[in-house]
């Protein structure tokens, strides 16, 4: 497959997102299109704009399906650290569903201390889990994501196009 990089495209890692919803509406205002990329089957809002991808419940298969896909110009979302830090690698822009980027800059840390606390927990140590989901953080992704889509808009129309010859 070849990516078209003047069509920005939000791929979603769906199985434990809650905040589909605001990026179907974000999506559809903006004419972007989205890949919701899930295990296996997961109910979509009947658009053009939106596809529904059952990646299969292979370990990683959605992660899997994102990163062969993702790259410049494009926006991932997910709270998947390892996924992030892929995706990142590749050039797209990289969201948690509280709002959070990750960025080059976060992402080594980031996974480090996710890696951390996986330690410590499969050593029996009591770390607690995340914090639980609040309308802030939607409120927070909401923002990050109309930001990120004009800040890639913005560097498309800065861009000259490539010389057709």
């Amino acid at each position: 497959m070849t990516a078209n990089l003047n069509i920005t495209r939000i791929y979603v890692d769906a199985d434990a997102c809650p905040v589909k919803d605001e990026i179907y509406r974000v999506a559809v205002r903006h004419r972007i299109p989205v890949s919701v990329v899930a295990g296996n089957f997961i109910r979509v809002p009947q658009d053009p704009l939106i596809e529904r991808v059952a990646a299969g419940n292979a370990m990683d298969a959605a992660d899997d399906w994102i990163a062969e896909r993702a790259g410049q110009g494009d926006i991932v979302v997910t709270a998947d650290i390892p996924l992030a830090s892929r995706c990142v690698k590749l050039g797209a822009e990289v969201i948690a569903p509280n709002g959070k980027p990750f960025t080059e800059e976060s992402i080594g840390m980031t996974l480090a201390i996710r890696n951390l606390m996986t330690d410590l927990r499969s050593s029996g140590e009591v770390t607690g889990g995340p914090k639980s989901f609040a309308p802030r953080d939607r409120s927070a992704f909401l923002s990050a994501l109309d930001q990120t889509i004009r800040r890639i808009q913005r560097r498309r129309a800065e861009t000259p196009a490539p010389h057709q010859g």
